[in-house]
């Protein structure tokens, strides 16, 4: 992976048990129950559109825990607030498991979104703070890499268990992982701060307030490339069913371009160190919408395959971009409560992704809505070209 440090001996191999695996071992555990709560809500007696929508509770409970996760994560500390996500992560995972009615589950579920929202920007806060900024892209990336392998691993893990549990066994999945987790952060050394004990606590609304134009520039910056990734996740699998695939066909060229992902976050994090941020989220947001654009043009497996692997390398080469967009333009004063806005635009625009094309596809057709979605990216592109600064961060803050 290169040179895993810097000339002030910062190693990104001191986080690798604190802060990696940690983050590997709660991405297993969440994205083992993504594809069974639909099926556990159809089994409690939910209608087929129902259990969808039960789905859909996971990012609403994200979109609502963001900007309290701030405050939270202000007044506790970073570890504090990851370990009280793990608490109210595994009861949550406890109802879900004897959930005796869709509502109960649904309930459960939206929990399972406020803890996601927690420990996202808990962990994001804490690497803004505990990593040099010269090594600020690589770190946030790697975060992001590893995320995605848990995220690869975690529904194979759950097929294994439910041959055993049935649809029970991905939330106990889910369960261990989170207790494992929530260990593995109780060897998180704390970080210094430099906000004063004395200086008085500062508002959500006068953060948001003091930088609202950040935040609606380069927000809606990061809004749109979280359309663009998720939409990528939707349209694969739709175009193939477009084109009379076999789900078999499907997921090997979802794995391939899966795969293409995983490998390149690193190399994404230290380009942005180097040559500065606009040097990654320029190219890899175009390569997305240029793969869009091309997606119409598909006409069988091998087509498909190469406009996957296409979108594979510029949702790979951006891993780390909207978190290390974020921490640099997080303000020092404030740091954790802007982080939970920055968070919120980014689970805006995962939830708005799946909406719009859904929309567009009802009211016009796919071709549409995938074209639809590469002009989303030539917006995020001009956005970030516009608003993100081209040289690179100072090696220290001020």
């Amino acid at each position: 992976m290169g040179d895993l440090g810097d000339s002030t001996g910062f190693s990104l191999r001191r986080l690798g048990l604190t802060v990696y695996l940690p983050a590997t071992v709660y991405s297993v555990g969440h994205s083992s129950i993504l594809p069974v709560v639909a099926v556990s809500a159809v089994q409690l007696g939910a209608s087929l559109s129902a259990g969808g929508l039960m789905v859909g509770l996971i990012g609403l409970g994200q979109v609502a825990g963001a900007l309290p996760s701030g405050s939270l994560i202000t007044r506790f500390g970073e570890r504090t607030a990851m370990l009280l996500a793990t608490a109210l992560l595994v009861p949550a995972l406890l109802v879900a498991i004897l959930a005796p009615s869709v509502w109960a589950l649904g309930a459960a579920v939206f929990v399972i979104g406020l803890a996601a929202a927690l420990w996202g920007v808990a962990r994001q806060a804490y690497m803004t703070e505990a990593v040099p900024i010269a090594m600020r892209a690589r770190a946030l990336s790697t975060l992001g890499g590893v995320s995605r392998i848990g995220s690869f691993i975690g529904p194979f893990a759950s097929a294994a268990v439910m041959v055993f549990l049935g649809t029970s066994g991905a939330y106990w999945v889910y369960t261990v992982c989170a207790i494992i987790a929530g260990g593995l952060l109780m060897l998180l050394p704390p970080i210094a701060h430099d906000r004063r004990a004395s200086a008085p606590p500062v508002r959500l609304r006068d953060v948001i307030r003091t930088h609202r134009r950040t935040l609606g520039t380069i927000g809606t910056g990061a809004l749109m490339i979280s359309v663009m990734r998720v939409s990528r996740q939707t349209v694969i699998p739709l175009w193939g069913t477009h084109l009379g695939l076999s789900p078999t066909t499907l997921a090997v060229i979802f794995g391939i371009s899966g795969g293409v992902d995983m490998l390149l976050f690193y190399p994404g994090g230290a380009i942005m160190d180097r040559f500065g941020r606009r040097a990654v989220a320029l190219p890899s947001i175009s390569t997305l919408a240029v793969a869009h654009a091309l997606l119409p043009l598909a006409s069988g497996t091998a087509s498909l395959t190469l406009v996957a692997i296409l979108m594979g390398l510029g949702n790979g080469l951006s891993a780390g971009v909207v978190m290390t967009l974020g921490a640099d333009a997080s303000p020092a004063t404030g740091r954790a409560q802007f982080l939970g806005a920055w968070r919120l635009c980014a689970d805006l625009g995962n939830g708005a992704g799946p909406l719009l094309i859904s929309a567009i596809i009802a009211a016009a057709s796919l071709p549409a809505a995938v074209l639809t979605m590469a002009a989303v990216g030539a917006a995020a592109v001009t956005t970030l070209w516009r608003f993100v600064p081209h040289h690179r961060p100072p090696a220290t803050p001020g």
